[in-house]
């Protein structure tokens, strides 16, 4: 394991599935401005696990909501892929969103009224895109769903409502998954199998994930955790440890 100060990251390869250059994100102005992002580069490659972390305030739901084209940079670019998404109108973006990413969230998101595998394709609706029988039964065994994808949400546990959500994410292919709190309506041992499907995920499907949280457990599943404070990156860990990412957690600011 090794931790080391992060460099500037828009030199990194052309094979990054998401790069911020110099963001920066304010909100409100004059005396009432509140800058939560400041001049942040980062790259993160293609087939990689990323865990940002960082104490309350710190920028990292920003952070994820710029980088995922959710909310737009006061100052800086984003790309996805060979776009820059950060300069699309809004109905590209939308389009861009649907058709290219893939989002977790903690709240699940699911639509009460559909099934496990209508809220699967629910994406590819959207996109009037066709459904690849092969590809949902794939998606449906992986995250272990094969029993249960006629079951409307109010049928299913938390973890498995969460391993629906983890299909949807996956079911266009999209070229990065952002996972914000996966694991923080969910018991532990729940938490565990949710954050292994995304580490299988990576490995077995080279899916990008980038993950928010606060849990140094869930951080430990990563490749690389990205620790923010007061909106700027602070430092990068390679090959966390829980142990390692929550004693870094408590130094941040010293």
């Amino acid at each position: 394991m090794k931790t080391r100060i992060i460099q500037t990251a828009h030199t990194r390869s052309s094979t990054d599935s998401v790069r911020l250059s110099s963001v920066s994100k304010v909100y409100g102005s004059g005396d009432t401005s509140v800058a939560a992002l400041r001049d942040v580069s980062l790259g993160l490659a293609r087939g990689s696990f990323t865990a940002v972390m960082g104490p309350s305030g710190s920028g990292k739901s920003t952070f994820l909501h710029c980088a995922a084209g959710l909310d737009r940079p006061t100052t800086g670019t984003v790309h996805l892929g060979d776009v820059e998404i950060s300069g699309l109108g809004e109905d590209a973006l939308s389009r861009l969103r649907r058709e290219r990413i893939g989002f977790v969230f903690q709240s699940f998101n699911l639509v009460p009224s559909l099934t496990a595998e209508q809220n699967i394709t629910l994406p590819l609706r959207l996109a009037k895109r066709r459904t690849d029988t092969g590809w949902l039964n794939e998606v449906t065994q992986r995250v272990g769903l094969g029993q249960r994808s006629k079951h409307k949400p109010a049928e299913l546990s938390g973890g498995q409502q969460q391993r629906v959500a983890i299909a949807r994410a996956l079911i266009a292919r999209p070229e990065v998954i952002f996972a914000d709190e996966p694991t923080g309506a969910l018991d532990t041992r729940t938490g565990k199998d949710i954050l292994t499907l995304l580490r299988e995920a990576v490995d077995g499907l080279g899916q990008t994930v980038v993950m928010v949280t606060h849990d140094p457990n869930a951080a430990a599943h990563a490749d690389t955790v990205v620790l923010l404070a007061d909106g700027q990156i602070v430092e990068e860990i390679d090959n966390p440890s829980s142990e390692l990412v929550a004693e870094r957690m408590t130094h941040l600011g010293d």
